[in-house]
C-alpha cells in the first residue's frame, strides 16, 4: 500500500467525490482514480462502490476507513515529530473557519504564520455550515459559538460580543423598540444555522424572542448588508459591523437586555489529539483576539 492511495480514499470518502478530493490533495481527477484502483489491487477489495450521481462505502471500505485515517495520523504524527526536533513545524494543516470571520479577519493572522513556519502546507476552507470536525478530515475548525461534540476538544480564543442592530431608515420607518416585547412587531434577519430566534439575559432570566416577520440567511455579511439596506433588525457580532457603526450606517438597538454571546472556538478531534502545527495555531490565534485585543473594534 502507498501513503497517496490511502489518502486518495480517505479525501473521496471525505468530499463525497473523485473530483472534490482532486481539488483537496492538489491533483488531477485521473489521478485520484488511479491511485484508489491501485490501492483497491492491493488490497484485493473494492472499497468504493461508484455510480454515477454519487459514491458509496462497501462493506470492506467501510473496515478500512476507520485503520486509513490512523495510518494516516500516524505518519503525519510521524513526520511531525521529525520537524518538531528539527525545530520546525511543517505538513499539511487543514481548518475550517466561518466566512465572514475568514474573509474579515483570518488573513492578517494566517498570512504571518504561513511566513514564520514556510514548512506548513495550510489548507483553509471557509463554510457557515457546522462542519464535522471529528469526521470531517479537519485538524481544526475555528467556530463562532458553541461546540457541543464528546468527540472534539474545544478551546475559546476570544469572547465575541452581539448587538443588535439597524438601519436609521428602517427604525424611522418603523419605529425603534425599546425593550425585548417591542421586538415581536419588528422583522427580524436570522443566521439559518441556529436556531430561528433571539436569546436575550435579562437579570437572572433568559427570554427568548421570536419575530412576527422574518428573513433566514445563511451568512453574516450577506446579513449585515440586507441590514443596511433597511430590510429590518440583525443579531450580529460585533467585528462585522464596526466599520457600519462607526459611520452611523447602523446603529445599535437598545432594548434593555444583553444578547447572548458568541464566543469564538478553535475545536480538534480527541482521538488525535492536538499537533504542534495546532497547538502553535491557537497561540497565534489567541494572541490575535484574546483578552486585551481591539481586534472587534
Amino acid at each position: 500500500m502507498k501513503l497517496e492511495g490511502i489518502s486518495a480514499f480517505v479525501a473521496v470518502v471525505d468530499e463525497g467525490s473523485v473530483s472534490a478530493a482532486g481539488r483537496r490533495l492538489n491533483v488531477s481527477k485521473s489521478v485520484v482514480s488511479e491511485r484508489l484502483s491501485e490501492l483497491e489491487r492491493s488490497l484485493h477489495a473494492q472499497l468504493l462502490q461508484r455510480t454515477t450521481r454519487a459514491i458509496h462505502l462497501t462493506a470492506d471500505g467501510r473496515v478500512f476507513l476507520e485503520r486509513a485515517r490512523r495510518i494516516l495520523g500516524e505518519a503525519s504524527g510521524a513526520r511531525e515529530e521529525l520537524a518538531e526536533k528539527r525545530g520546525a513545524l511543517a505538513g499539511p494543516l487543514r481548518v475550517s473557519a466561518p466566512v465572514s470571520f475568514g474573509m474579515l479577519h483570518l488573513a492578517r493572522v494566517l498570512n504571518p504564520f504561513l511566513l514564520a513556519h514556510p514548512g506548513i502546507q495550510l489548507t483553509l476552507e471557509l463554510d457557515d455550515r457546522f462542519v464535522d470536525v471529528a469526521a470531517g478530515g479537519y485538524d481544526a475548525v475555528i467556530r463562532h459559538g458553541p461546540i457541543r461534540d464528546a468527540r472534539v476538544i474545544a478551546r475559546r480564543i476570544a469572547s465575541s460580543e452581539r448587538h443588535l442592530v439597524a438601519s436609521s431608515g428602517y427604525l424611522k420607518a418603523h419605529g425603534t423598540p425599546r425593550n425585548v416585547e417591542d421586538l415581536e412587531a419588528h422583522t427580524a434577519i436570522l443566521y439559518s444555522h441556529r436556531d430561528a430566534d433571539w436569546r436575550f439575559a435579562v437579570g437572572r432570566r433568559s427570554l427568548v424572542v421570536r419575530p412576527r416577520m422574518s428573513h433566514l440567511v445563511n451568512n453574516g455579511i450577506l446579513m449585515r448588508d440586507a441590514a443596511l439596506a433597511g430590510v429590518g433588525i440583525a443579531l450580529l457580532p460585533a467585528f462585522l459591523t464596526a466599520t457600519e457603526r462607526a459611520r452611523k450606517e447602523l446603529r445599535i438597538v437598545d432594548v434593555g437586555a444583553r444578547a447572548e454571546s458568541a464566543d469564538i472556538f478553535v475545536a480538534y478531534p480527541t482521538a488525535r489529539g492536538s499537533s504542534a502545527k495546532v497547538r502553535a495555531l491557537v497561540e497565534v490565534l489567541r494572541a490575535a483576539y484574546g483578552s486585551g485585543s481591539d481586534w472587534m473594534l
